[in-house]
């Protein structure tokens, strides 16, 4: 093993980069790749339930369209469109405002 006060100024600046080097890896490159994980998971969520929504929404349109027998004909059948446009809002309203809700609960306090 080699003593310390006996190393070269160049081997110690290679030392002081390679360990430069590593500290930035660790602090920039690791952390951009946890967030790049987190964000494509997160749109791939979005975009799973974005197509649940809409195939739940045909689905609940359709059903009102047929079951209903001849509740909403003649004048009546834009009806259906309607209470699945009204159910499509409130679904948004609710899920924006439990987005907005979660950002509030994870603030640290001011204590």
């Amino acid at each position: 093993m080699e003593d310390r006060s006996t190393a070269s100024i160049g081997d110690t600046g290679r030392d002081l980069w390679d360990l430069l080097v590593a500290y930035a890896k660790q602090e920039t490159v690791d952390p951009l790749r946890n967030l790049g994980r987190y964000v494509g998971f997160g749109v791939g969520g979005a975009l799973l339930l974005g197509i649940g929504l809409i195939e739940l929404s045909v689905a609940g349109l359709r059903a009102l369209q047929t079951e209903t027998g001849s509740t909403f004909t003649g004048s009546w059948s834009w009806a259906p469109y309607g209470i699945v446009l009204v159910a499509v809002v409130l679904v948004a309203i609710g899920t924006v405002s439990l987005i907005g809700r979660r950002g509030r609960d994870d603030r640290p306090s001011d204590d």
